[in-house]
């Protein structure tokens, strides 16, 4: 029976109209969280609905991306050609420009439930409409919210002769709304799945595949083809850089991994690479930092120094770039199989991937197969490459190439001679290195994923996000893929007793969300051989103050103490899973920065969670981000550590600029050194040669006005100082 074929437009506001027409009036749209939002689409029925009162419109979403503005004349030079070459034609949503600008109409809701790290705080209407949830429970509050319009991008391709849809960076929760539109429907629900096709996007395969039938309407014209928003690598600091090298060494060759977007995500990926490819001196690292000497026996009870020979397999709710990495070193490299059976006869070494006329005894011994084959059981084997293409089940008998049909029995010797001889694969198919719910990334990431060939493609699985965050209705496969778990996050602080504030502030200001770490942190207590281990710098800076991140408690948690695991800061490694709150308090205090550690301590004493006697040891007296940087600088002298790992869409000039400008930015808006840093610039003359560059990137190389003659001496004298020129 042929499969019904979507309403196909290529005018946006004619989609438009169709979207009301079918739904009426009240308008509740879900999109996906990050850069699957269809955003012509988006922007279009947002206008249409800013224009009329009559009409309703709520949007439920996540992670609202925006192009960089700048918040000050001098930001904005910095910014714009920046912003001009890395996201070109890129469509700002315009419900998050009039969110900033207090414009969003009262016919109009925004509702997100993870935002941009930090993007909404202080602004009242978007903390208001915050949805706390987790990521595996998204589609169950959004259809409790009423949704009744899904929307998103996808990349189209032809693959073996026919075409196809491809969810491509974001099938995570569509994937689970398909199977729950015809329920609702049945209940009279009016529910319309909608696509918007994008040439700019990758095409995934696996999972990620789907008919076009799987729509009711596809917007298709290039005209609203755009440039992916590509988040800019961060530079990784001598913190990071310590955080990732103690993760690093937390990882077991052969298990799983799981990592996030960031400076941090990108410190532990330079540091498999090394581990990985220049090994003696990844452990000359380990050893002069004093890693191995503090942390020996956990490492080599659940972690390991040596090069990655059986690899890595990831699952992780968000395909990074740094996941790439890992595949194009070698490292992520371990394949997975959707065959519970299969899988657990490769854990177990019973078989390996190449494919012999052993493998077949190996199945029926184990009795996965019947020595008397059906249908099902060659389409197992042809599905998995134990049989080749050539091999064929009709009534009973297999035929292999143009050879004489054979007894679909394994028993008989001419059927098994004719099988060994030439229906045998030569490896196993369908492995796979990589599970993720969504990715996002700079925009070398998505070019890379662009030309990929489709081989490599294909060991790569963008599925759902109830597959890669929990363990519900997969536990034995997942269980049996998922070995020796890293479940590796971010947080903001960690109490001493063992919580983790990870999306929010005590005042209820929300700064990002939990998305999936509650889920991985659970998931690493249910796994056999799992660990989570959470991330965190031990102090924050604001202005020239500074706070510490360890702290004795907080108002708001993500993660609660009972599940408290593994803690790593740049100081150290800190176990925490089924020890003594006392042995907690411990493990914590040695990790924190020393400028801290008295008052932790005496609070912890005077809630008597600790004996009153107890000294924090000499050898972790001194953890101070000097002494990090005099143990990490031979290294970097070495040209090791650099400031951005995997690469970065700024220039060399951009590079020192944006140091240059963060410093000016911390100094001018602290009154003790407003008016020196003002006074020193005045004594610069001018500017000289090596300085004339960066003034020309800022437009600042012949200032018109006093405003812009005073920057220029401030920039200059900033380059100077900084020993830039």
């Amino acid at each position: 029976m042929p499969q019904p074929s979507p309403f196909y437009f290529q005018d946006v506001e004619r989609c438009v109209d169709e979207i009301i027409a079918r739904v009426g009036q009240r308008i509740v749209l879900g999109i996906p969280l990050g850069i699957g939002k269809p955003n012509p689409l988006v922007n279009a029925l947002y206008r249409r609905v800013k224009m009329n009162p009559n009409l309703y419109l709520k949007i439920l979403t996540a992670i609202t991306v925006e192009i960089p503005k700048g918040s000050s004349d001098l930001e904005q030079r910095f910014l714009e050609p920046f912003v001009e070459r890395v996201f070109g034609n890129y469509p700002d949503l315009e419900y998050a420009l009039d969110l900033r600008a207090g414009r969003v109409p009262p016919n109009i809701e925004i509702v997100e439930f993870f935002f941009k790290p930090g993007g909404f705080m202080n602004m009242p209407i978007p903390q208001q409409n915050y949805i706390s949830t987790n990521y595996t429970h998204v589609i169950r509050d959004a259809l409790d919210n009423g949704v009744n319009v899904w929307a998103q991008q996808v990349a189209t391709r032809e693959v073996d002769g026919e075409g196809w849809l491809s969810l491509s960076c974001n099938p995570e929760v569509t994937l689970d709304f398909f199977p729950m539109v015809e329920e609702l429907r049945r209940q009279g629900r009016q529910v319309l799945l909608l696509a918007q096709v994008n040439r700019e996007m990758p095409f995934m395969y696996n999972d990620a595949m789907v008919r076009p039938a799987a729509f009711d309407l596809v917007l298709d014209h290039p005209r609203y083809d755009f440039r992916q928003f590509g988040a800019p690598n961060m530079a990784v600091d001598n913190a990071d850089y310590m955080l990732g090298l103690y993760a690093s060494a937390l990882i077991r060759d052969g298990g799983t991994l799981q990592i996030g977007i960031g400076c941090l995500g990108d410190a532990i990926v330079y540091f498999c690479q090394l581990r990985h490819q220049q090994n003696a001196l990844y452990q000359q690292m380990l050893s002069e930092l004093r890693v191995w000497e503090h942390h020996s026996e956990l490492i080599g009870q659940i972690g390991g120094v040596e090069p990655f020979e059986q690899g890595l397999y990831g699952s992780s709710e968000m395909f990074v770039n740094g996941f790439m990495y890992l595949y194009q070193s070698g490292i992520l490299k371990r394949r997975v199989y959707d065959s519970i059976p299969l899988q657990r006869l490769l854990n177990e070494g019973a078989i390996t991937e190449a494919v012999d006329e052993q493998t077949v005894r190996t199945l029926l011994e184990r009795g996965v197969i019947p020595a008397r084959l059906g249908e099902k059981d060659v389409e197992f084997l042809r599905q998995f490459g134990i049989f080749t293409d050539r091999v064929r089940y009709a009534d009973g008998a297999l035929s292999i190439g143009g050879a004489a049909p054979v007894p679909a029995d394994l028993d008989q010797p001419e059927t098994w001679a004719a099988v060994v001889a030439n229906g045998l694969g030569s490896r196993l198919k369908g492995g796979i290195v990589m599970h993720g719910g969504f990715f996002m990334g700079p925009s070398s990431f998505y070019e890379t994923l662009h030309t990929l060939p489709e081989a490599d493609s294909r060991q790569i699985c963008l599925t759902t996000v109830k597959r890669t965050n929990h363990l519900y209705g997969n536990e034995e496969l997942a269980t049996l893929q998922r070995l020796d778990a890293r479940f590796i996050n971010t947080t903001i602080m960690v109490t001493l007793m063992g919580a983790a504030v990870s999306d929010g502030l005590e005042n209820g200001q929300v700064i990002s969300g939990v998305g999936g770490q509650y889920n991985f942190v659970a998931m690493a207590h249910e796994l056999p051989g799992a660990r989570s281990i959470l991330m965190l710098r031990s102090t924050r800076e604001s202005g020239l103050s500074v706070s510490s991140n360890i702290v004795w408690n907080y108002g708001h948690i993500t993660i609660p103490r009972h599940l408290r695991d593994i803690v790593v800061t740049e100081y150290g490694i800190a176990n925490l899973r089924g020890r003594s709150d006392k042995e907690v308090i411990i493990a914590l205090l040695n990790i924190a920065d020393s400028r801290f550690q008295p008052e932790l301590l005496e609070k912890a004493k005077r809630a008597g969670k600790i004996p009153q006697d107890y000294e924090i040891p000499e050898r972790h007296r001194h953890n101070t981000p000097g002494r990090i940087q005099a143990r990490l600088g031979k290294f970097k002298k070495m040209g090791l550590c650099p400031d951005f790992p995997l690469g970065t869409d700024f220039t060399e000039e951009e590079i020192i600029l944006g140091r240059v400008l963060k410093g000016l930015k911390a100094r001018l808006g602290t009154k003790g050194d407003l008016m020196k840093t003002i006074v020193k610039a005045m004594t610069v003359g001018a500017p000289p040669a090596g300085a004339l560059r960066y003034l020309a990137r800022l437009k600042l190389d012949q200032p018109t006005s006093q405003k812009e003659k005073l920057i220029q001496r401030l920039i200059v004298s900033e380059l100077i100082a900084g020993g830039y020129v």
